[in-house]
C-alpha cells in the first residue's frame, strides 16, 4: 500500500502578537522625530549649543548680569515698599473702623430721636384729640395695644436654597420655597379684611403708611429688614378673624404656598396679644380740617414738608 509522503513545507512563520499595532510599535521605536534627532545631534557635535567665541561669551555674561541685577532691583523694592503697603493698610482698617463706630453712633441717636419725637406726638395727640384722642391714637397705630387676637407664623420652606427656577420665578420670585414681600401683603391684606384692628409683623406695628417692599432675599417693613421665621400678630376675636381669614381668598392663597412649594404657616387663636406702637408718624400732605373756618369745602392738603397729628 503506498504511503503519503511526508510534508516538508513549513509554510508562512506564525503572525507576531503585536502585529495589529504597528502604529505603536513605530511611535515607540521613533520617539524622538528624525528632524529633531539630526539637530541635537548636530548641536552636540559643535559643542552643545554654548557660545564658542569670546564675544559670545562676553554677550552671554552681560545679560545674565543683566538679569541678576533687575531681579535683585525688583526684590530690594518690594522689600522697600512692604511696610508703606502695610501702613497704609493699617490706616484704612482704622478709618473703616472709626466710621463704623460713627454710624453706628449716629443710628442710636436716630433712634433716640425717633423715639422722642414718637412719645410727644402721642401725648400731643392724647392731649388735643379730645374724647376720641385715645381711638385715633389706637388706629393710627400711635399706641401700643393688647386684647385677643391670633398669632400667625410663616417660614421658608426647609433646604431652601439661593436662586432656583421654578413656577414662581417666572412671577418675579426668586426661589420657590422662600417667603416673598407678595406673600406678606397678601397676608396682612387678608388679616384686614378679616377684622383684624391692629397688625404687627416680627413686632414691627403696621399702620396705613407701612410698606412691605423687597431687598434682594430680605423683606422690609417701613425699611426695617426682618428675617424668617416672621410672626405676625393681629387683634381681634380670634376664633372668627382666624376662620374669616381662612377661608377668604388671601387664606386659600397661603394655604396654595403650603402645598405646593412646602412654605411652612401655623395660625393659633391668642387670648391676648400685645403690639408695641409704630414709629413715629411723618405725614407730609394730609392737614387736619380748619373746623372754625366754616367754609364748608372739606379737608385740604398741602404740601407741609413737616409731619403733623
Amino acid at each position: 500500500m503506498s504511503q503519503q509522503p511526508p510534508v516538508r513545507s513549513t509554510g508562512s512563520p506564525p503572525p507576531r502578537p503585536d502585529a495589529s499595532m504597528s502604529l505603536l510599535n513605530n511611535v515607540m521605536d521613533h520617539a524622538l522625530d528624525d528632524g529633531y534627532a539630526e539637530a541635537s545631534a548636530r548641536r552636540a557635535s559643535e559643542g552643545g549649543g554654548l557660545p564658542r567665541t569670546l564675544r559670545a561669551k562676553l554677550g552671554l555674561a552681560v545679560g545674565l548680569v543683566l538679569a541678576a541685577l533687575v531681579v535683585t532691583l525688583g526684590a530690594a523694592q518690594a522689600q522697600i515698599s512692604a511696610p508703606v503697603v502695610a501702613k497704609e493698610r493699617e490706616e484704612l482698617i482704622d478709618r473703616i473702623e472709626s466710621e463704623t463706630s460713627a454710624a453706628d453712633g449716629l443710628e442710636k441717636r436716630i433712634e433716640s430721636l425717633r423715639t422722642e419725637v414718637g412719645e410727644r406726638q402721642r401725648k400731643a395727640l392724647e392731649q388735643h384729640g379730645g374724647d376720641q384722642g385715645q381711638l385715633v391714637a389706637l388706629l393710627s397705630g400711635a399706641t401700643p395695644v393688647r386684647g385677643p387676637g391670633v398669632k400667625l407664623v410663616v417660614d421658608d420652606a426647609k433646604d431652601t436654597e439661593e436662586g432656583g427656577g421654578g413656577p414662581r420665578e417666572s412671577s418675579g420670585f426668586a426661589d420657590t420655597g422662600r417667603v416673598r414681600d407678595r406673600d406678606m401683603q397678601r397676608i396682612v391684606n387678608g388679616l384686614w379684611q378679616a377684622g383684624a384692628e391692629a397688625v404687627a409683623i416680627n413686632g414691627q406695628r403696621l399702620t396705613a403708611l407701612s410698606a412691605i417692599r423687597a431687598a434682594g432675599d430680605a423683606i422690609l417693613v417701613d425699611n426695617k429688614p426682618l428675617v424668617p421665621p416672621y410672626t405676625v400678630l393681629a387683634v381681634g376675636d380670634g376664633k372668627k378673624l382666624s376662620t374669616t381669614f381662612q377661608d377668604s381668598a388671601d387664606g386659600q392663597y397661603l394655604h396654595v404656598l403650603q402645598e405646593n412649594f412646602g412654605i411652612r404657616t401655623s395660625i393659633s387663636d391668642q387670648g391676648e396679644v400685645r403690639l408695641p406702637a409704630a414709629p413715629s408718624l411723618i405725614v407730609r400732605t394730609a392737614q387736619p380740617s380748619d373746623a372754625g373756618a366754616g367754609t364748608g369745602d372739606g379737608p385740604r392738603t398741602a404740601e407741609t414738608g413737616k409731619g403733623t397729628s
